[in-house]
Parts: structure tokens; sequence; C-alpha cells
């Protein structure tokens, strides 16, 4: 504690310290002399002698002060020194800082999704034992639950502590200017419980509210109560009209709570027994969250489920045929489609961070090699080798912490950048990226990067230097040795860089092929030229299905009767979406092999297949006789036709439903495949129906039109409204954005994009750096070009020894990163459409580019090194 006082009060008793110590050297240096007259020496000769014992004077100073004071004063003074030593140099400081704020910004940019999206908690308790439950069917495994099953698996499951089912289906909002649509989830009564979370406003549902006898109830989200009702408490008790039902809102939820599987969702309804799918155990609907028990492994909750599920399969052998449990952590279910391209553009912004650091590392090391003389002029005049080291420290960290500040200053904007390109139904369902921005988690992650860069940078310069031998640096004859010693290792650092950069090359390009390929795949319709509109009429005016298909033909005319369109048509489901609505169906007059039979169904009016222009392998599309009063008929896809017709023409077969007593439905046609899912998905079975045997209140208008189809939207949206001013008429769409913004689509164009952005900014500094190693190699022997030309050297020959050293760096780089790439290529095989990992055309084409861009960049060296003249390279040396 008092050599605390001391330091501290040495601050404000700095020059009466400095007196006091210049004192006591001066008796000392005194003491010794008149010790060595009184021994007989000279005046002269003790005075040497005495200075020689008591040494330099500077550096018994720096010692006094490094014990006796508080270093604030040096560290000061290092700053000061190292700042003029930035001034000195613009142009290195500008490089340096701008190189290092690119490679940190584009880190810290995209680990700040990384936070929001994997390491931020969810807002719920204990996240990490909530589970979602789907139902695995032969289409696939994440499918919905029916309401019976969600009951008997919340009865018979030994698990869960609770067991809840959520539908993120939206409502029809009746307002005084007609149905609206909204967003909202209709979710069983202890679903909240579940998730652990308490209304803030209100209260939350009773256990047992989903039962049939209570009133109708609801929960508000935050921003909804913010944005519909202003805040205001009173917002609890009021009505709503979903749907044709009155709800009453009992409260609102938390403002940081969301829900990824069912968001957007402004109103959170209870989920009623009372329809007609809740009764029926072949209907699905519903999706399940559970939590775990304390002590229940995934493992263990996972197979009992499995058990149920069987179970059920044996007691109701129809319904449930090929109904099997699957289960997933929430986590997953919610941050699992982006993980992967999060990992990935964080992998390769810390390539590209790796590359940005050994290039300005690289910088560093030619300025310490310039500044080798000075250093070792400071040392003799009395600097102390930890003196010295400090200086770089300092030196180091300001570099460093100027280009923290810049990249944090980047990537604040490079996040907005980023998020605004996120497609909005998108960004919708990803509320946790809502908070993006610069958290405590994200300047700590750029605090340690930039403070790690510091000690590169500070240990870089002082491993060349090699302050126990800084005296050597005072003789001009050091500089060649020192010079062939860097070339090595600045060698080394340009292998790394190119390795990397082809590694992010290799990445960018097999991510770009698997975009190009995902763009190109056949999804059995023309895109362009394609105007889309959602329609919901109110169900109490359209009542029946004469009502229904009354309505459907008016809207298609009225279409059809707009000057720039073609055709149009209407369909229950859009192509491009998710692979809901299936049914299962069987073939009349062929043994039941016990084969779950179960494809899309679809209910599409006679134009729908024209205006999307579909190819007709077979038969004949639906037309107007298609209806009520003839026989059923359905049209099938060339992927059902395949599975279950396998060497055989199916026009003129005969399906049914598995479920139903309906008569038999006969073929009529066979198409091509519509991509009825995802992009990225393998082409699945479907069946259409013709809307006037199976109508419906909601569907969707599609119009392909003789001009630009987003011009067509406002005008189909009017004529649709001045039909009926009470129909809901939203999400006014093309095709063709459809396509751009749908999931699969933004997944692999943004990843390709960021990679590729890193990949040609990677390329940049790497070849920069080989440029500046072999430029420097150049200066380094210009006396030894010098003698080869006065030898009789040709300029060819400089040439070719200049460029052959810059080819063996670049083949080193290539081939490293090349084994590299693949290596990265299958840590990342999720993000890849129909390319291999080892894509041999894309590896070559990489190596091909980086080795060429290298190359050039080492041309204007190798031409510098041949344009030597012998007599004034001689001279200079």
């Amino acid at each position: 504690m008092n050599a605390i006082f001391r330091k501290l009060a040495f601050l404000f008793r700095r020059n009466r310290f400095r007196s006091d110590l210049d004192e006591e050297m001066a008796f000392h240096r005194e003491q010794t002399e008149r010790d060595l007259v009184a021994s007989g020496a000279s005046h002269e000769a003790a005075h040497t002698a005495a200075a020689r014992t008591l040494g330099n004077p500077t550096l018994l100073k720096e010692k006094s002060h490094e014990v006796v004071a508080f270093r604030a004063e040096t560290i000061f003074q290092d700053l000061r020194f190292a700042l003029r030593q930035l001034r000195k140099n613009p142009g290195f400081a500008l490089i340096a800082v701008f190189i290092l704020a690119l490679g940190i910004a584009s880190s810290v940019a995209i680990f700040a999704f990384v936070d929001a999206a994997l390491i931020k908690p969810l807002p719920y308790k204990e996240p990490n034992r909530l589970v979602q439950l789907f139902e695995s069917i032969p289409l696939g495994p994440r499918f919905h639950l029916s309401y019976p099953d969600y009951l008997d698996w919340k009865r018979m499951n030994k698990s869960f502590s609770s067991l809840d089912v959520f539908a993120p289906n939206g409502f029809m909002m009746k307002t005084p200017d007609g149905l609206r649509q909204t967003d909202g989830a209709r979710v069983s009564a202890g679903f909240f419980r579940t998730l652990g979370v308490t209304p803030i406003l209100g209260r939350d549902f009773y256990e047992g509210e989903d039962a049939a006898a209570p009133a109708r109830t609801a929960l508000i989200s935050y921003s909804a109560w913010q944005k519909r009702y202003g805040g205001n408490p009173s917002v609890v008790g009021q009505r709503v009209d979903f749907d044709g039902d009155v709800y009453t809102i009992i409260g609102v939820l938390p403002r940081d709570f969301h829900f990824a599987p069912a968001e957007p969702a402004d109103f959170w309804a209870i989920e009623k027994p009372t329809g007609g799918c809740e009764k029926n155990r072949g209907c699905h609907n519903l999706f399940g969250v559970a939590r775990l028990k304390p002590g229940v492994t995934f493992a263990a909750a996972y197979d009992d489920v499995k058990s149920i599920a069987l179970q059920l399969q044996r007691q109701y052998p129809n319904e449930n045929r090929d109904q099997y449990a699957y289960m997933l952590p929430l986590t997953d279910v919610i941050v699992g489609d982006i993980r992967p391209i999060l990992l990935t553009t964080l992998c390769g912004s810390g390539l590209l961070l790796l590359i940005a650091a050994v290039n300005v590392a690289s910088l560093l090391l030619v300025r310490a090699e310039s500044r080798r003389r000075e250093i070792s002029i400071r040392g003799a005049l009395g600097a102390s080798p930890r003196r010295l080291v400090r200086q770089f420290v300092t030196e180091g960290l300001l570099l460093a912490s100027i280009g923290c500040i810049l990249a944090v200053i980047g990537a604040r904007e490079a996040m907005r950048l980023l998020a605004a390109l996120i497609p909005r139904d998108m960004m919708a369902a990803m509320p946790y990226l809502h908070d993006l921005g610069l958290n405590s988690r994200v300047i700590a992650f750029a605090c340690g990067l930039s403070i790690a860069a510091g000690v590169l940078f500070s240990l870089m310069p002082l491993a060349r230097l090699r302050l126990g031998r800084i005296r050597e640096g005072l003789a001009d004859g050091a500089r060649g040795s020192a010079g062939v010693a860097w070339r090595r290792f600045g060698a080394n650092l340009v292998i790394i860089e190119l390795a990397t950069a082809m590694v992010l090359l290799a990445g960018a390009g097999l991510l770009g092929k698997s975009f190009y390929r995902l763009l190109h795949v056949d999804i059995g319709i023309q895109p362009d030229h394609i105007a889309m509109v959602r329609v919901e009429a109110p169900p109490e005016k359209y009542s029946n299905d004469t009502k229904q298909i009354a309505l459907a033909r008016e809207v298609v005319a009225a279409a059809s009767a707009l000057p720039a369109v073609a055709s149009a048509g209407i369909t229950t489901k859009l192509p491009i979406e998710d692979a809901d609505w299936t049914t299962s169906f069987k073939i009349p007059g062929r043994p039941d092999t016990g084969e779950h039979k179960e494809v899309a169904i679809r209910m599409v009016t006679p134009g729908y297949m024209t205006t999307l222009r579909t190819t007709l392998a077979a038969g004949r599309y639906f037309t107007a006789n298609d209806d009520a009063s003839h026989q059923k008929v359905v049209i099938v896809n060339q992927a059902m036709a395949r599975k279950y017709f396998p060497g055989e023409d199916p026009v003129g077969k005969q399906i049914s439903f598995d479920l139903h007593k309906a008569p038999p439905m006969l073929i009529v046609g066979v198409i091509g495949n519509i991509q009825e899912g995802q992009l990225d998905a393998a082409p699945r079975g479907a069946m259409y129906l013709p809307f006037d045997q199976d109508p419906n209140s909601g569907f969707v208008i599609l119009a392909r039109t003789r001009q630009d189809e987003q011009t067509l939207l406002p005008a189909l949206q009017s004529v649709l409204h001045s039909i009926d001013p009470g129909m809901a008429i939203y999400e006014p769409m093309t095709m063709d954005k459809k396509i751009h913004d749908a999931p699969s689509t933004y997944l692999h164009r943004s990843s390709a994009w960021l990679v590729g952005g890193f990949a040609i900014t990677a390329l940049l500094l790497g070849v920069v750096g080989l440029y500046g190693v072999i430029a420097y190699s150049v200066s380094q022997r210009t006396r030894e070009i010098g003698v080869r030309m006065a030898l009789g050297a040709r300029r060819g020959s400089v040439y070719s020894m200049v460029l052959r050293e810059a080819a063996v760096l670049t083949s080193l780089g290539v081939v490293t990163g090349a084994v590299c790439s693949i290596a990265a290529a299958l840590a990342m095989r999720q993000l890849l459409f129909s390319v291999a990992a080892w894509d041999v055309p894309t590896l070559c084409a990489v190596a091909f580019i980086l080795a060429s861009a290298a190359l050039v960049a080492s041309f204007l060296p190798a031409r510098r090194a041949a344009s030597v003249n012998p007599t004034e390279a001689l001279r200079t040396e």
C-alpha cells in the first residue's frame, strides 16, 4: 500500500524527484572521484573511471523512474511518439488502419448476427429443456399433428412436464371496412406456461380454457399493443372478431417475447376443439411444443413419443398409417435453417480477418526493418529492452485501437445494410434479429479482436528486431542478412494469405454454382409475367359451395377482362412454398399392401395451369364442365404417376380419398412436376382437383400479363375490391419476386454473395501481399541483380528469376488452399445444391484466377528488376 502511495505522490512531485535524483547521482560520482584521487589517480582519470563505474546516466534515470515512478508519464510519452510515427508515415497508417478496420468490421458485423441468432438466449424459461413435436410422414419428417393425436400424446407420454400445441395460421379480422388479414396463431391453454412466459398486463389462459364451453379469449403481442392500441391498459377486455368468432383480449405479452415458428403474430388466440378438423384424426393442422421433465434426456423423450406414435398406428390403422413421431430441440427449429449460413459467413469473415492481420503484420515488418538503425541508436543511448518493448506494444495497440473504432462504426452500418437485404417476410419470421446491434457481447468481441491484433502487431516487429542484438543495426552490413531473413518470413505469410484466399474463392465458387443451379432448376412453370393476389371472402356471406364457386368465377372473369391480362386462374395453394396441404388416397381395385400413399393436393380452376404454362404430358386440362354436376376428376403430376403407376398410363384410372367415403375420381391428365415445395426440395407427388368440385372462400388469383406484372397489381386489387369491398385482398406479389424471396433462394443467394465478397477482398489483399514481398525482395537484391546484368545477364533471365520466385509462392499457396478448400466445402455441404465439395471445374477455375492475379501482380516488380541500371545499382550499394 505504501508503494502505491509513493507512486501516486510521484505524479505530483515529479520535478522534485528529478532534482533529487540528479543530486544523488552527482554525489555518488563526486564521492567515487574523491576515492580514486585519494588512491593516487589523476583528476581526469578519476572522472573517467567514475563515469564508467556508474554507467549510462540516462539508463540509470530510466531504471529509477521504473522503480519509483508510476509509469503513466512514460506511457503518455510512448503514446505521443507512436502518434508522431503515424503522422510521419501517413501512407502506411492509412493503409494499415483501412485493412485492419475492414477485417474487424466484417467479423464484428457477422458476429452480431451470430450473437442475435445463436448466442443470445431465447426469451423462455430454461429454453434448452423445450422441444418441438411433429408427425413424420412419407413426404417428410416435419409435418403437423392432428388434435386427437395431440391429446393422446399429452395423456400417454412419460417424459414431458407439459405439452401444448400451436397453429400459425393467422386470422381474418372483421373491421368496419371489411375483412383484413391479421397475423396471429392459435394455441392451447398451457402454451405460454410451457414456454415459461407471463403476460405483463392482464392474465394468461386458464387451465382448461381451451375446452369447448368457455368463451373465446386471446393475448396480444407487445408491439401490436403499442401500434394498434397506443399502449392503452384498457385493451384488456376489448373484443375482436376473428374468422367469424368474437374473442376477448385478456392480456399483453412481454416486450422481448417472440416465437419464431409462429411469427409474425400480433394475436395469440385460444385453440378450440370445435372445428371439423379438430374432431378428425386424419386432419393435421397443429405443431407441438413440450418441456422435458427434470432429468429426462432428449433421447429418452424421443424414444417415448416414437413408441406412442407406433401404438397409435396399431390402434388407428387407417387414420394413423405411417404417422411417426419426430422431435427437435426448439432452438434448432428456430435457428436451424439460418445456422449454416451464419457459421459459414462467420468463418469467411474470420479468414478475411486473418488475411488482413497478416497484411498489416507484413507492413509492420517492413517498417520494422527500416527502423532497425533507429532502435539500435535508442538502445545504445540507454533505452532498456523493456522500454523498447513497451514502445512497440503502445504502437501496436494504438494501431489496433484506431482500427477497432473505425471497424465498429463500419460494422454498425454493415449490420443495417445486411438486415435491409433480408426479405420482409423472412425478417418477420426471424424476430430474434429485430434487436440486432452493438450490444455488450458484440462490443466485447470487437475489443477482443483489437487486443489480439494489437498483441500480434506488437510481437511481430519485436521478433524480427531481436532486441538482444540491437547494436547490430548500427552496422550497414547487417542489412543483407536481415533482408534475407525477412524475405523468408514474409514468403511464409504470403503463402498463408494465398491459401486463405483460395479457400474463400473456392467457397464462393461452389456457393455461386449452387445458387445458379438452384435458380435454373426445373420448377414446371414459366414464372415471368405472373401477378398474384390472395383473397379471403367473408365466410358468413359465402357460406356454401354455390356462392363460393360463383365468386371464384366472377373474380377470374374480372381479372381476365383487364387489358393487360392474357389469362387468369385460381389456386388454393401457391407453388414454391412449404409442403403443407397433403392428403392420402387409395387406388380402387388394387390390393392394400399397407403402403401409405400421401401427396400434395391443390384445388385449381381451368385457367390455372395455362396461366402457369405447365407441361401437359398426357390427357387434358380441366374445363368449365368439371363441376359438381359431373364426375369427379383429378390431374396428377409425373412424380405421382411414376411412383404409383409405374410403366402405366394413369389417364383413365381412378383414385379415391383414403379417409372419406367419396366416389372415386377419374384421372384425366398428367402434367409436369410443379415445384410444390422449396426450390432445393426434391419433386414430390401432387394431385390437382377442379375448384368447382371442392370450392373454398379463400384462394389466390393469378394473372399472366402482357406487360410488366408489377404494374398490374394495383389494377388487379382495385377490380377485386369492386366485386366485394368486404373481401380481404392482401399480399400482392409477382411470381418472380416470390421465387427471389423464397427462404431457400435467400439462403443460397446471401451465402454466395457474402462469401463472394469476402473472397474478392481476400484475393485483392493476398495479391497485394504477394506484390509487397516480391517488391521488397527485388529492392533487397538490387546489388545482386546489378552484378548479374553487369556480367551479361539478359533482361529475360531477370524476369524469369523474379517470376519464378512468385510462381513458387503462388503454387504453394494454391495447393495448400485447394486441400483446405475441400475440407471447408465438406463442412458447409448443407449450403451446397447439386454441387460436390470437390467439384473439379470450380477448384481449377479458382486456382487459375488466383494464380493469374498473383503472377500479374508479380510482373511489376519483375519489370522494375529487369530495368535496373547495373552502374547505378553498384554505386547505390
